[in-house]
Parts: C-alpha cells; sequence; structure tokens
C-alpha cells in the first residue's frame, strides 16, 4: 500500500507520516513485506455488521443503560489456541456477565482480550539474561519467549492471523452449540471459598440467580425456539492496536450495513485499544485508529494531562459520537482520587460522552517475595470501589470493567476467597506477561460488584465493595 504524502485526508497507512513507537524492526525487510502483502489478501475475521452493531451496543453502555465487561489475557500466545483454553475463558466471562445482569439489573456487553492479543509494549527493548543483553519479549506475534528465539520474525504475524481465525471460529462453534445457556448457576462449585460468611453470601446471589431462572423457565421465558438473552449472547473479541503493520494489513474498505457508503474496518477484532505508551496525540498509533470505523478504546493513567486527553478524543472521535470511545483507566489504588476527577471534567467540559471503565489491573503490580510479579486482590478491589465513588461523587457513572484473567486455576494474583499468599504463587504460575485473576478470584470480582448494585438499590449511602 502506497503513502500519498500530499493527501491530508485519512488513509490506512497514513500513520506512516507520524512519529512511532514500540514498532518492530526486521532483519530481512523484503521478507517482512511479502508476509503484509498476503496478510492483504486474507478474508476478514469479523464483519462491518457486527462492527457497527458493537458500536451501537456501546452506545447504549455510554448512556448508562448497558455494562461493560471486558477481559482476557494480559498476552495470548499461540498454544492458547486449544479446546480447553478458549473454553475455560469463553465460560468465566459468561458467567462473570450474568453475575454482573443480575446484581446490576441490566444488560451485559461482552468484549474478550482474546483471538488477536499477542503483542506486548515493552518499557525496553531489550533485558539481562543470565549475564547477557538479549532481545526482549515482544509478544508471539514478534518473537519468542526462549531466550535463544528473540529475532523478530515476520512469519509470526501470519501466526498471529491464523491463531485469532481458529480462535475465533471456536468461540463462534461454541456459542452457536448452546455453550451460552447459562452454565446453570445451580452447579458452580463454590468450595474455594475459605470464608463460611463470605461463601454464605455468594451461595445467596447463586440461589437468586437459579430462583429467577426457575420462574422464567416457568412461565416459559427461556423457551429454546426465542432467540433471546437467556440461550444466545453477543461476543466480541478485542486486542491492544501495537503493530500498525499488521493493524494496516486487516483494514478494509466496506460498505456499511446502516449508511450503505464505504467506510474503513479494522476486520481483525471488533473492538482495539491504544495502550499507556503509545497514545502520543500526534503519534502513528493515535493517527491510525482516528481513521477506523471500530469502537476504540484509550488507556488513561496518572501520566495522561487532561488537556491531552481531550486532543486525543478530538482527534480521534470529532464528531462526538456517544460511546465511540471507551475511556479505560488505570490509576493504580493510591492514585483514583487525585487523577479521576480531574479527567471527568475536563472529558465532561469538552463535551464527549465516553464509556468510562475501570482496569484495577495495570496500576496495581508488584514483586512478590520471590521477585516475581503479582497483584493483590485487595488493592484491585480498592481501587474499583474508589472509581465507582468518585464517578458517583461527580455526577458521573461508571461503566464497565476491564480485567486481565484467565478461567484456569492459576496462581498469580495474590488473596480473593481463596487467600492465597505469596508463598502460593509458585504453585501454578504461568503467565509470560503480567499477572492474572484466576477462575476463582474473577467470580470474586463479580460477586462483589453485584452485591455492591444489590446494596446500592437498598440504601441511598454509599455502598463498598
Amino acid at each position: 500500500m502506497t503513502t500519498n504524502i500530499n493527501n491530508n485526508k485519512w488513509l490506512p497507512d497514513s500513520w506512516k507520516l507520524k512519529p512511532i513507537v514500540q514498532d518492530v524492526t526486521y532483519e530481512d525487510q523484503d521478507h517482512a513485506d511479502r508476509v503484509v502483502k498476503k496478510l492483504n489478501r486474507l478474508p476478514p475475521m469479523v464483519s462491518a455488521t457486527e462492527i457497527e452493531k458493537l458500536r451501537e451496543q456501546l452506545k447504549q453502555v455510554a448512556l448508562g443503560n448497558s455494562f461493560l465487561l471486558q477481559g482476557g489475557d494480559c498476552a495470548e500466545l499461540f498454544d492458547y489456541c486449544s479446546q480447553e483454553p478458549i473454553e475455560a475463558k469463553l465460560k468465566v466471562l459468561l458467567q462473570m456477565s450474568l453475575v454482573l445482569t443480575w446484581g446490576a439489573r441490566t444488560s451485559v456487553v461482552r468484549i474478550a482480550r482474546m483471538a488477536g492479543q499477542y503483542a506486548k509494549p515493552r518499557s525496553k527493548p531489550t533485558e539481562m539474561h543470565e549475564g547477557q543483553e538479549i532481545l526482549s519479549f515482544r509478544g508471539d506475534n514478534v518473537n519468542g519467549f526462549d531466550p535463544k528465539d528473540r529475532k523478530a520474525d515476520p512469519e509470526r504475524l501470519l501466526g498471529a492471523y491464523f491463531h485469532s481465525a481458529a480462535t475465533l471460529n471456536y468461540v463462534r462453534t461454541l456459542l452457536d452449540s448452546g455453550f451460552a445457556d447459562l452454565h446453570q448457576p445451580s452447579n458452580w462449585n463454590l468450595s474455594h471459598v475459605r470464608s463460611d460468611a463470605v461463601r454464605g453470601e455468594y451461595q445467596s446471589i447463586v440461589t437468586q440467580l437459579t430462583d429467577a431462572l426457575d420462574f422464567m423457565g416457568t412461565v416459559g421465558a427461556d423457551s429454546s425456539s426465542s432467540n433471546n438473552a437467556l440461550t444466545s449472547v453477543d461476543f466480541f473479541v478485542s486486542h491492544e492496536a501495537l503493530l500498525l503493520e499488521y493493524e494496516t494489513s486487516l483494514t478494509r474498505h466496506l460498505t456499511s450495513p446502516s449508511t450503505k457508503t464505504k467506510k474503513y474496518y479494522n476486520t481483525g477484532a471488533h473492538f482495539l485499544w491504544i495502550g499507556d505508551r503509545t497514545r502520543q496525540p500526534d503519534g502513528a498509533h493515535i493517527e491510525y485508529i482516528r481513521g477506523i470505523e471500530n469502537p476504540v478504546g484509550l488507556k488513561v493513567g496518572p501520566t495522561t494531562e487532561p488537556d491531552k486527553l481531550v486532543e486525543i478524543l478530538n482527534r480521534v472521535n470529532p464528531n462526538k459520537e456517544i460511546g465511540k470511545v471507551t475511556l479505560i483507566t488505570r490509576f493504580g489504588a493510591d492514585n483514583v482520587e487525585k487523577n479521576l476527577p480531574q479527567h471527568i471534567e475536563a472529558v465532561r467540559n469538552a463535551g464527549h460522552i465516553p464509556v468510562w471503565v475501570c482496569d484495577p489491573m495495570h496500576g496495581n503490580t508488584k514483586n512478590a517475595s520471590g521477585g516475581v510479579k503479582t497483584r493483590h486482590f485487595v488493592d484491585i478491589i480498592q481501587e474499583l470501589s474508589q472509581t465507582f465513588r468518585v464517578h458517583k461523587n461527580c455526577g458521573s457513572k461508571l461503566n464497565g470493567v476491564h480485567f486481565e484473567l484467565t478461567g484456569d486455576s492459576v496462581t498469580e494474583c495474590v488473596g480473593g476467597s481463596m487467600d492465597l499468599t505469596d508463598e502460593d504463587l509458585s504453585t501454578n504460575y504461568q503467565t509470560y506477561c503480567d499477572p492474572r485473576l484466576n477462575y476463582e478470584q474473577s467470580l470474586d470480582v463479580a460477586f462483589l460488584i453485584a452485591k455492591y448494585y444489590q446494596n446500592e438499590r437498598n440504601s441511598k449511602d454509599f455502598p463498598s465493595l
């Protein structure tokens, strides 16, 4: 694809005229060009219809009529493209969304960090390994985790496409085969909850859920012949838009189902976001996402200046379309009250109505006693609770949550109803990047949020998580 330097209009590769960070350098650029050329010819993984459907659902989230649940791996590995990991991740997200639907009394939009989250930004291009400086692991679509496999390999871009397509295909197969049929909450196992009092609270929620579903079954509201929310769900996938050559190769000029005009869609995912390290207002990554029709996310942290955030919003969403942009705040448990109010005020004064989402994971990473990275469940809940409170105090509303999680029983985060400690981390520490909530801790969060909304309905005072 040729960049027209004299054309000020947006093109899928106009980002090449902008300064870029976190880019990848290949030893054999001709090889990389051949791979990109092949990617340009491969079919879309998602459709314009699906993307516009998500746009409409996120508009309702931004207006406070629905709630967003986004979650998945910090960085997927190609090895995760397998039956059991896919089923486990889908299961936990569906179960969490059911608990949230019951607790918040609202529909839940589900977006997975899945089927494409293969790249990771790094603070440094190199790292030390056994006394030698080697290239950093940049994710499976760039290089290998094995220290001997750190050279950037363009063939991995093709691997990312085919593993993403296979993952998405199996997710669709599962959903079409009834996998989303609520997983019968009466069969959920809460034996991992150490505290009798907490287990009792969780069981109360499950019991009320079961009673509600039994009632709907009695009156025929769960009829399998009706394609309703009890038997089928919408499920969307997302990843960080980091490798712009890859993203450009999957950008297609398609006819919009709603306007019948040609528009540009990234067909590698329904939703893409820009991370903390690549959101420079005049940078290449912001230039790329401002031209696609997909809903997009922006990570917002302690270093995000309110006026710069507004500048980015004006570039990415100049028409101020409701819910087009999701603002994913990740301040850290001790920084929410200091930073979030000024961001809410700046965005509101600029006339934007985004989806406000809390990511309580990225600002709360610590080193455990053994030197491995971990996160404390109490910090995650503290940031989430403070974010709820600040939004309410500012006359705003938290519209969703964003977690790094897995459907497996890993031991990477400390705490939760299992009471995991630093000593437990070595039991099943699997992550190649950042620590994730395991299956049990993910349900813990969902139950706590449901309890928050239940308490909010029953009391005028601000409830705690």
